[in-house]
C-alpha cells in the first residue's frame, strides 16, 4: 500500500466521566508515519475469484505473512523486539503491538462489496508505515466495525472505524482513564463503551459509558480485571480473579467462581454463540486442565476438566461454536459448549509444556474461515486442522521458530470471533 505522509485524525468524544478522568479533547494525530523506505513500489492489486485468508506469524527478529490455504510464506518482514498480533477488524490488516505503538501490517488480501456480492483482491503483503503511537501498547479489540486500542502506559483509549484504519484521514474517538493500568475497552454498535478502571498496582473496576461518555453502569468487585470477549447479542464477559463480570441488557452482573481463587483471565467468544470459553486457575501457580464455559443468557458458569493442561493461547472456536483447546499432550480437544462434553480429540503436535517465561514460543491456535491453525515451535511448523474431518489437513515448515499467531479472513467482516489473550505476566502473559 502507498506510504502516507501523515495520519490525520479528528478527536470525537474525548472527555469521559470515569470518576476523575484525565485528559481532554485533542486533535493530536492518532497515528504517525515513519519515513517511506526507498524500495521499489509494490505491484498493484490483482482481482481473484474468492477470498484469500491470511495468517501472520512472529518470530525472534521479524514476522511472516502466510497464505492460509497453501501455507506458503508470502512475506518475511524484519521487526525487532517482542511483537504481538491482533486482527485490525477489516478482514485485511493486522495491528502489530510493537515498540512505540500499534503498527499496521497489510495481509495483502481483501474484499470490496458490490451489490449482492463482493470482488476479491490480492496485493503484496507487508508492514506499512502507519503507526498508532502508544507508550505501552496493550489490548486491541475489534467489534461491530469499530477498533479500540488501549495504551497501558497512559490509560488512553483510541477508537475508530475498522474499515478506515489505513486511511490518511481517519476520525478518532479518544479519551483517558483516571489512571494508567493494564486495561481494556470495547465499543458496541450503539456507541456504548465498556472500559476497565484501575491503577498500576490493582484493577477491579468496570465502567459502562453511553455514546456521550456518561457513565450508565459500574462495578468495583472484579479483582485483577483481565481479558474481554463479545458473545451473541453483544454480551461482554470480563475476567476476574474470582469469576467474571457479564454486561448484557444494559446491566453488569458478577458471576462468582466456585473456588475462592478461581481466576478467569482469558476468554474467547463468538458472536454466533451465547457461551464463552474461558481459562480457569485455582491458584497463581496453577497449570490448569480445567476450562470455564459461561452462558451469557443465564449468567451460569460450568467447569470442564480436560485430559491434560493447556495454556492461555490454546483456545479457538469452531464454526458451530465448538470450544477448542490444545492441551499439553498435543491434542486438540473439541468441547460441546452446551453439554461440556469432549466430543473429539485430534492429535496435532508433539507433547509440550508451558515454560516459566510466557514470552517464549509456545503452540498457538487461531481459527480462520472454519479452519484451525496450530503452530509447533519445536518443529518450526504450522498445521491446518480440519475439525469436521478430525485430522491435520496440511502442515508446512516455516523456517523460523513461530511465536505469535494471528489470522484475517481476506473478506468483508460481518461477524467476528474475538478474545483478549494477552495474559498476565508483566502485563502481557498468562
Amino acid at each position: 500500500m502507498r506510504p502516507l505522509a501523515a495520519l490525520r485524525t479528528t478527536a470525537l468524544a474525548a472527555v469521559v466521566p470515569l470518576a476523575a478522568v484525565t485528559g481532554c479533547a485533542s486533535t493530536d494525530p492518532g497515528g504517525t508515519v515513519a519515513p517511506a523506505s526507498e524500495t521499489p513500489a509494490a505491484a498493484g492489486p490483482t482481482e481473484v475469484g474468492a477470498g484469500k485468508p491470511r495468517l501472520a506469524v512472529t518470530y525472534d527478529g521479524g514476522l511472516l505473512v502466510v497464505d492460509a490455504t497453501t501455507l506458503e510464506v508470502l512475506a518475511d518482514e524484519p521487526l525487532d523486539g517482542f511483537n504481538r498480533l491482533n486482527p485490525a477488524g477489516d478482514g485485511r490488516h493486522f495491528l502489530v503491538t510493537t515498540q512505540g505503538g500499534f503498527r499496521l501490517l497489510d495481509g495483502g488480501a481483501w474484499a470490496e462489496p458490490h451489490g449482492d456480492h463482493s470482488h476479491y483482491y490480492t496485493a503484496d503483503p507487508g508492514l506499512t508505515d502507519v503507526l498508532f503511537e502508544a507508550e505501552k501498547p496493550g489490548h486491541v479489540v475489534a467489534h461491530a466495525g469499530r477498533t479500540v486500542l488501549f495504551d497501558d502506559g497512559t490509560g488512553q483509549v483510541t477508537a475508530f472505524d475498522s474499515a478506515h484504519i489505513a486511511d490518511d484521514d481517519v476520525e478518532v474517538r479518544r479519551f483517558s482513564t483516571p489512571e494508567a493500568h493494564h486495561g481494556v475497552a470495547v465499543e458496541l454498535e450503539d456507541g456504548t463503551m465498556l472500559v476497565s478502571e484501575g491503577t498500576e498496582e490493582a484493577r477491579s473496576g468496570v465502567r459502562i459509558l453511553d455514546a456521550d461518555g456518561e457513565e450508565i453502569a459500574a462495578r468495583d468487585d472484579c479483582p485483577a480485571v483481565h481479558g474481554e470477549t463479545v458473545a451473541a447479542d453483544e454480551a461482554i464477559v470480563i475476567g476476574c480473579q474470582d469469576g467474571a463480570v457479564l454486561y448484557t441488557g444494559g446491566e453488569l452482573t458478577k458471576i462468582q467462581s466456585p473456588d475462592a481463587y478461581g481466576r478467569i483471565g482469558n476468554q474467547l467468544g463468538t458472536e454466533d454463540s451465547p457461551i464463552v470459553l474461558g481459562d480457569y486457575e485455582r491458584s497463581a501457580e496453577d497449570r490448569s486442565s480445567t476450562v470455564a464455559l459461561i452462558d451469557t443468557t443465564t449468567a451460569e458458569l460450568r467447569l470442564v476438566d480436560l485430559p491434560a493442561p493447556y495454556w492461555y493461547r490454546s483456545f479457538g472456536r469452531g464454526t458451530n461454536g465448538e470450544a477448542l483447546v490444545l492441551t499439553y499432550d498435543g491434542a486438540l480437544q473439541i468441547v460441546d459448549p452446551v453439554s461440556g462434553a469432549i466430543t473429539r480429540s485430534i492429535p496435532v503436535t508433539g507433547a509440550w509444556e508451558e515454560s516459566e517465561d510466557w514470552q517464549d514460543p509456545h503452540p498457538q491456535v487461531v481459527v480462520v474461515d472454519g479452519m484451525v491453525y496450530v503452530t509447533e515451535p519445536a518443529t518450526q511448523q504450522i498445521h491446518a486442522v480440519d475439525i469436521e474431518g478430525g485430522e491435520v489437513w496440511k502442515s508446512a515448515d516455516l523456517g523460523v521458530t513461530p511465536n505469535e499467531l494471528g489470522g484475517v479472513s481476506g473478506d468483508v467482516e460481518e461477524h467476528a470471533v474475538h478474545a483478549h489473550d494477552g495474559g498476565e505476566h508483566d502485563e502481557g502473559g498468562r
